[in-house]
């Protein structure tokens, strides 16, 4: 969740930087430009104040004649240029030049300086430039009208560079995207951390709820931290595994109970069998299936009692040698599978795993036991152990009839038993016992099928404590 929400975090704190960044960045251009231009119409009003004074000689004497007031605007516009590497010139209404800096410079015949020139011309302060960026080379004119009379009788002009007005403009974004890419940074931590405090009790309800799912019960969310939302989830989660908790108990209960008040009775039924057999002929064939049913009887409620017991019962983990106990398991099977002519092979190579020893041995006995039953005569059952990591498998394969995929989705059911094996002694408890055993140490049962036939059974134990 929080490789979704983090990003989705992250794209609207940039897009609301960039709102704000974006426009403060063109507002700091505008600004350092106006500050230019400022200093420019300065400039050109204090060039046309001095022009002002300047004799309006005849023409074509205007370059023999000698003027103190044109000598000191031409040495003002000299040192102007000079200090400031700023073309400035004051030009006639017919573009004669009254004075320049530097001596080649005059009024073009288009671009910028002749707009701003002929603006100028209609007593109006040319408009102001155009915006300059800082990957434009663009140069700032300005022009003035020198009035004299009431009538414009020269125009003075500024022709500026933009370098460091430019290098100004860069510095300035650069400290803007530096102020931005902190805030983003900032913004990421607080992010980060706002998303580990709205998701840390998701991840703690996903735990719980997967040790529930698992077989350990006895989990709970604890409620703190987090939105009132997610802790008013979590007590209401806690509730509700309660409740599960007590249904499950009292159904465990009542099937223990009902098997353990069951057992009397039918064990002097059966007394009351044996002794009515002993009037009856020998071989009486009723009296030899009430005998069987009532034994199969027994066998259910036997097996009821433990899968009860094996859902209620706490694991009592230790790190166990899985092949030694695995061994021994095949040891005390051999005889079985040698009274019913089938080979039993185990493979079990020393590996370490977190098992209840008690309960991995009875789960074991009771996959090798189901894989005797079906295995016919002549043919193997194979047990091998293995480690890959994390985890240490028992994998015991039979050559029997095997299961189809149907059944395959369903082995392990309580009860369940294939149509095609009913007449095979057994009360469907026996894998689902297993299951339980298994699931309350961190463990698991899985079932395909062994080509070209047989069941292949894989009895899976963590090697490191669950749940740590």
């Amino acid at each position: 969740m929080r490789a979704r929400l983090l990003p989705l975090l992250i794209v609207l704190m940039a897009a609301v930087l960039l709102a704000l960044g974006v426009p403060l960045a063109v507002s700091l251009a505008a600004a350092q430009q106006q500050k230019v231009v400022v200093d420019r119409i300065d400039d050109t009003a204090r060039f046309a104040s001095l022009a002002q004074f300047v004799t309006d000689l005849p023409k074509g004497s205007r370059v023999a004649v000698t003027d103190e007031r044109l000598d000191t605007l031409s040495q003002e516009l000299t040192k102007y240029h000079g200090l400031y590497g700023i073309r400035a010139g004051v030009f006639y209404r017919d573009e004669e030049v009254m004075a320049n800096a530097p001596v080649n410079w005059y009024v073009p015949k288009k671009g910028e300086v002749r707009d701003a020139f002929d603006e100028a011309l209609q007593s109006r302060r040319s408009h102001d430039p155009r915006q300059v960026w800082p990957w434009q080379r663009d140069r700032l004119v300005v022009a003035s009208p020198v009035i004299r009379d009431g009538d414009v009788v020269a125009v003075v002009v500024t022709d500026s560079p933009t370098g460091q007005m430019r290098s100004k403009i860069l510095q300035g974004w650069l400290l803007i995207g530096a102020g931005e890419i902190a805030a983003m940074l900032l913004a990421l931590g607080a992010a980060l951390r706002l998303t580990g405090w709205v998701l840390r009790p998701v991840r703690v309800l996903d735990a719980t709820t997967h040790d529930i799912a698992t077989g350990r019960l006895k989990s709970r969310v604890a409620v703190a931290g987090g939105p009132p939302e997610l802790r008013r989830l979590a007590r209401s989660f806690n509730e509700m595994a309660d409740n599960v908790e007590d249904v499950l108990e009292q159904q465990r209960a009542f099937v223990a109970d009902a098997s353990h008040q069951l057992r009397n009775p039918l064990s002097a039924l059966l007394l009351r069998i044996e002794l009515l057999a002993l009037e009856l002929p020998e071989g009486n064939e009723e009296i030899a299936s009430v005998r069987t049913e009532g034994k199969r009887l027994a066998q259910v409620l036997d097996d009821l009692l433990d899968l009860a017991l094996a859902e209620h019962a706490e694991a009592d983990l230790q790190l166990t040698d899985i092949g030694e106990l695995t061994a021994e398991r095949v040891a005390s099977w051999s005889p079985v599978a040698e009274n019913k002519g089938v080979r039993l092979v185990g493979n079990c190579p020393a590996t370490t795993a977190w098992a209840d020893p008690v309960a991995l041995s009875s789960a074991l006995d009771a996959v090798i036991d189901n894989a005797l039953k079906f295995t016919p005569e002549g043919e193997s059952v194979e047990v091998g152990v293995a480690s890959n990591g994390e985890t240490s498998t028992i994998v015991v394969t039979d050559r029997g009839p095997g299961l189809s995929e149907e059944e395959l989705s369903r082995v392990g059911d309580r009860f369940w038993r294939s149509p095609g094996h009913q007449n095979i002694k057994g009360s469907g408890l026996g894998l689902s016992i297993s299951r339980a055993l298994l699931a309350a140490g961190g463990g698991s049962i899985a079932y395909e099928r062994h080509e070209p036939h047989g069941l292949k059974v894989t009895v899976t134990v963590p090697r490191t404590v669950p749940g740590v």
